[in-house]
């Protein structure tokens, strides 16, 4: 089989939507979870036997690291496919074990999703392969991520660490300090808004990506995942200092309301309108590619934190790869996600991804590339910082893809002018309560 690399309709494969999905990757039937049966191989032994492989996934990443591997081993055929990003690439794989052909063997796994799909058998636990040896190879945030009540679920691939990109010519136009605290950020808010009507310090329409980032970075944990057992408390004193700030910026309109990626969000980036971004550390390409206009204007600095003097940052995407439970050539599998995670495979995508893996996060060569786009900033020294400090211990609900696409419709209205941040948050958590609970989990609160 020689390499391709395709994309077809996710929906195509077996017909089912994104809310079939939802609805079935979160079923709890406790024999659905991947026991690892595995023993350890030699990888290479087992690569340079080749064989086929199935991988699914997403990015400027894969294609190198397929062709990587089977320039390094010879007998290996892999078929590359793109059945798309998110939600339907989640559902083509449901779709092909559940029809029980064209299974892929290897899958692309954001984070946010592992925990789902490691609980209803989709992937297979890797513990048996010894993957926790090379725990120390990778970030905290990133490793804790891939792990599900005890097993291992996907190897770390790439990471997001979250910092502050900000617009220098606009902040240097109405001379605006950088902010270090959020207080700062609420205040410099303010500071642009008098100075220019027309100007935003950010944009907001309800991120949950952003929301349970800036809880993350206060080492708050809202959801707590035993097996089945859930609990969820989007309350409490973190939760409260969130809200408090995150109103008066709505309040006092200082963010755009504009959704992310949409036209208005690019375009509001370019013209300066919106004049700063908390997001991850993958994000400067697609400043390259979608903001091309505001090249040397913009620049990357820590997160703002919630107490003067804190060092304290989160995790804002980033995927792994798994092996899929259904996979015939588990072995090969395998790996492959071993060499193309810890091996030499991280070298053929390390400009396509931001890297979980620490020796690259610590290498000079890393460290010091400068960034044209960036006005020859050393930026990637900021998002190792920030990698370097993101606190232990965060767990996503095993149907978090579901929670966060309904969170705008609960917290919507705080943005609009008719409820609270912190009552929007509570239906929210109401909301999950009840849909965990119809999916069969134990859901407790608070």
């Amino acid at each position: 089989m020689p390499f391709t690399t395709t994309r077809r309709s996710a929906l195509a494969v077996a017909g089912l939507g994104a809310s079939a999905l939802l609805l079935a990757a979160c079923g709890s039937d406790s024999d659905k979870k991947s026991t690892s049966d595995a023993q350890p191989i030699d990888s290479d032994a087992v690569a340079t036997e080749g064989g086929k492989l199935l991988v699914w996934g997403w990015g400027g990443a894969m294609e190198p690291m397929v062709k990587g591997f089977m320039k390094a081993y010879p007998d290996v055929k892999a078929e590359l496919v793109n059945v798309g990003t998110g939600i339907d690439h989640y559902t083509a794989v449901q779709n092909a074990i559940q029809a029980g052909s064209g299974i892929p063997d290897v899958i692309v796994m954001e984070y946010q999703a592992v925990n789902q799909f490691a609980l209803d058998g989709t992937l297979a636990d890797l513990s048996g392969y010894a993957a926790d040896e090379h725990a120390k190879e990778f970030t905290t945030g990133t490793w804790e991520a891939v792990q599900f009540d005890g097993g291992i679920y996907s190897m770390p691939m790439s990471s997001g660490p979250m910092a502050l990109f900000y617009n220098k010519k606009v902040f240097d136009k109405h001379e605006l300090e950088v902010p270090e605290t959020w207080e700062q950020f609420l205040e410099t808010g303010r500071a642009l808004k008098k100075a220019d009507p027309k100007a935003y310090i950010a944009n907001d329409t309800g991120s949950a990506n952003l929301l349970q980032g800036l809880l993350w970075q206060q080492g708050y944990t809202p959801y707590t995942v035993d097996g089945e057992k859930v609990r969820i408390a989007l309350d409490g004193p973190e939760v409260e200092k969130y809200t408090d700030l995150w109103q008066q910026l709505i309040d006092d309109e200082l963010l755009a309301p504009i959704e992310d990626w949409s036209d208005e969000w690019y375009q509001g980036l370019a013209n300066g309108t919106i004049a700063s971004l908390v997001s991850g550390a993958w994000m400067p390409g697609n400043f390259e590619s979608g903001v091309a206009g505001g090249k040397g204007d913009w620049r990357v600095a820590p997160m703002p934190q919630w107490e003067s003097g804190e060092k304290s940052s989160a995790e804002n995407g980033g995927s792994g790869l798994g092996v899929v439970d259904a996979s015939k050539n588990k072995e090969l599998a395998y790996a492959f996600v071993e060499w193309a995670t810890t091996g030499d495979g991280v070298e053929t995508r390390i400009n396509a991804t931001f890297p979980s893996t620490v020796t690259d996060l610590e290498s000079e060569k890393f460290l010091d590339l400068e960034s044209d786009y960036f006005g020859g900033q050393k930026i990637n020294e900021v998002f190792a910082e920030s990698a370097a400090n993101v606190p232990k211990d965060w767990s996503f609900l095993p149907y978090q893809v579901y929670a966060n696409s309904i969170l705008h419709d609960n917290i919507g209205g705080a943005y609009e002018g008719d409820e609270s941040l912190a009552d929007g948050l509570q239906s929210w958590q109401q909301a999950l309560v009840k849909y965990g609970k119809d999916q069969g989990f134990t859901v407790e609160e608070g």
